[in-house]
């Protein structure tokens, strides 16, 4: 009887050897973990973002109520859908329209975001492309500590992830309205801000509207172009 037990333990543990060595993935093997590679973007180049959401389970309501603007962020980076979920907040295009309001439908607004750490993208700044939903960058390199200088030396724009620059062309929309169309402009920024803001609570991020800085220097940062005013600074991160 004990032999016959020995015999059965022996060739239960050659089966299961055997299984090993044949089928090794079975017992081994797991799963690689993907890494997003970071790739180098020339300046002058294009790059898609995704499809922004047109749904979440924040309403208009909630997203109102926990606005706040957020000055401390956490250090961790962003996500490439979370960049284009708040451009598009700000200047998306929604039909033959856009997500935030503009006298006669003229759109003098630019958007540029100072890169610091998002995932896929390396430091640099871009200008949002609308219709296309695309960015192109236009500075190489983290321009996060300079904008802060420029902005009297506010932490959050250096510790942000991101920093979002308003600017106008205020042309745009003086040669319908007149000296009164400069209002409108200032108008048009506060909608897409009020945007971003909202869109920054429905992603549990943090953000702040800044309007101290010396412009001629945010200017130069940016690579605007010469007829564009900057207006807002945004920096977004995670909450701290």
């Amino acid at each position: 009887m004990l032999t016959k037990t020995l015999i059965g333990v022996v060739i239960a543990t050659v089966l299961v050897v055997a299984i090993a060595i044949t089928f090794p993935v079975l017992v081994t093997h797991k799963p690689a973990v993907e890494k997003k590679v970071m790739q180098k973007i020339e300046v002058g180049e294009r790059i898609k973002l995704p499809v922004p959401d047109y749904m979440s389970n924040t309403s208009v309501e909630e997203a109102l109520s926990k606005r706040r603007s957020i000055r401390t962020y956490s250090g961790e980076g962003l996500s490439i859908d979370e960049v284009s979920q708040l451009l598009w907040a700000a200047q998306g295009i929604t039909g033959k329209g856009r997500t935030a309001p503009s006298a006669g439908a003229l759109y003098p607004l630019e958007l540029y975001m100072v890169v610091g750490d998002v995932e896929g993208l390396d430091k640099g700044v871009y200008k949002y492309r609308p219709v296309e939903h695309e960015l192109e960058k236009v500075v190489d390199g983290d321009k996060r500590e300079e904008l802060a200088e420029a902005a009297g030396g506010q932490e959050c724009v250096k510790e942000a992830a991101i920093d979002i620059v308003f600017t106008a062309i205020y042309e745009r929309t003086t040669w319908k309205y007149g000296d009164r169309g400069i209002r409108y402009v200032y108008m048009e920024a506060g909608h897409a801000a009020q945007n971003v803001y909202l869109q920054a609570v429905s992603l549990e991020l943090g953000t702040v509207v800044i309007g101290a800085f010396i412009g001629d220097r945010v200017k130069e940062l940016v690579n605007a172009e010469e007829q564009e005013v900057p207006l807002y600074i945004m920096p977004v991160g995670r909450q701290g």
